[in-house]
């Protein structure tokens, strides 16, 4: 039985698979799409050939993205509220205590709730935070805080970068090791 996905076609030079969630929320998932995202001139065979070669890491995925389901957490619309109302009071004051403490400057302080980020740094200088983050153990956000001040020094994540994370989180390696950790429950 093939493999059924929906095509991207771009003047890309490579082929490439990815998995989506479908569904509105964690609540109403209805299961994963694969999209293929591929050169404009490559043949449909050598496309449905890709997808085949790759049959076992979309099913092992597909079955890793199922037990993460289970295992997240559902969360309420009053939790949702109380935990928007927290961040924008908490977050803001560890950016600011950290941005002295690291010599920098920044724009604004905004709070979303995003799918696969916790924090962003723009090239305007605003930062981004996910309200989420007030689900996770206080020095996890702190490590994203951190992370995203370091940004307004060095916009990459060079060795550089990470010689300013660790000027202050010494231990950055284990608190990013920890919010990949809560990131599945949350």
């Amino acid at each position: 039985m093939s493999i059924e996905y929906t095509l991207i076609r771009s003047a890309r030079k490579t082929i490439s698979l990815q998995l989506r969630e479908t569904g509105t929320d964690i609540r109403n998932i209805k299961g994963v799409e694969v999209i293929v995202r591929a050169p404009r001139h490559m043949a449909l065979k050598d496309i449905n050939d890709f997808v085949e070669r790759h049959r076992s890491w979309i099913e092992r995925r597909t079955a890793q993205l199922a037990q993460a389901r289970q295992n997240k957490r559902v969360i309420s619309n009053r939790e949702r509220e109380e935990g928007i109302r927290a961040a924008k009071e908490q977050i803001p004051r560890r950016v600011a205590y950290f941005a002295r403490q690291m010599g920098v400057t920044y724009g604004r302080v905004t709070i979303r709730e995003q799918k696969t980020r916790w924090g962003s740094c723009s090239s305007k200088d605003n930062l981004n935070f996910n309200w989420k983050l007030m689900l996770m153990p206080e020095d996890v956000l702190d490590y994203v805080v951190v992370h995203e001040l370091a940004h307004r020094r060095e916009m990459n994540h060079s060795e550089r970068f990470w010689a300013i994370v660790a000027e202050v989180l010494p231990d950055y390696r284990e608190r990013r090791r920890r919010l990949k950790e809560w990131g599945r429950r949350v």
